[in-house]
């Protein structure tokens, strides 16, 4: 499985792309296949504060309702309502059109995992 190694990861299945203060964040591909058929995404609301590590939002598939959790601290400045309103995306392009919300960072990210991390992490729970 292929994990992207500019990004970050969360033990919870999360990646991160931070950009001059402004973190992208979406699901794994690893989430995103063992969730199966995601038909719902409801990401935390644009203006949100979120703290990391916190749930902020759900996603469901047709197997389950999954949390999601908050990889960083800040404000919700943009939601992908394209994801929102076709969850297909989050399955078929996780890492591109299927990222979920973006967050004004208030402190810098901690306790994420890099690539190889996360590759571990997976390989024990694949």
């Amino acid at each position: 499985m292929s994990v992207p190694a500019e990004l970050s990861y969360t033990n919870e299945h999360e990646w991160v792309a931070v950009n001059e203060g402004i973190a992208t964040v979406g699901i794994t591909k690893f989430a995103a296949e063992s969730l199966g058929d995601i038909v719902f995404v409801e990401p935390p609301e644009s203006g949100a504060a979120v703290s990391a590590g916190d749930t902020c939002g759900e996603i469901e598939s047709t197997k389950s309702v999954s949390d999601l959790y908050a990889p960083v601290t800040g404000e919700v400045v943009e939601v992908n309502q394209a994801a929102v309103e076709d969850p297909e995306v989050i399955g078929s392009d996780p890492y591109g059109q299927g990222w979920l919300f973006k967050v004004e960072l208030s402190e810098d990210p901690k306790e994420l995992l890099t690539a190889e991390q996360y590759t571990q992490l997976t390989e024990g729970e694949g």
